[in-house]
């Protein structure tokens, strides 16, 4: 078994990287994917950190949840990092919207909003990854 604040890190880097650059190219859509997926590959890390394996699932509202079981610090952002996963399947693919294309549909707003939840979400990892390693 790998070390666990090792694989933590990984994904934790990983996830620090991501944000930002669909959205600088005005891929807003994608920029809203991949907030979702930022909040979960750093809440991915956590439970790594913590020991967890393997850490199955894609919704940042169920890994936000297993990783107050660990650590309440988690409580006050739950509610609006859960939101995140209303942007897993219709900011990819035309038949999660009853109209349109997710290009279309998702715009500079929803991705920034999303961005700056992701990020919330990140640096509280950042600050319990630090106390733990």
């Amino acid at each position: 078994m790998k070390d666990p604040q090792k694989e933590g890190e990984r994904w934790f880097r990983q996830a620090e990287h991501d944000p930002s650059y669909n959205f600088d190219g005005g891929f807003y859509a994608a920029a809203c994917f991949n907030a979702q997926q930022t909040a979960g590959k750093a809440l991915n890390g956590f439970l790594l950190a913590k020991g967890e394996r393997p850490v199955l699932g894609h919704s940042v509202a169920e890994l936000i949840q297993r990783c107050e079981t660990y650590e309440p610090s988690f409580t006050p952002i739950r509610s609006k990092a859960g939101k995140l996963d209303r942007f897993y399947l219709p900011t990819r693919y035309p038949n999660g919207l009853p109209g349109g294309i997710p290009s279309e549909v998702f715009d500079k707003e929803d991705a920034e909003g999303a961005l700056q939840v992701a990020a919330e979400v990140v640096k509280q990892v950042r600050k319990l990854m630090a106390e733990v390693g």
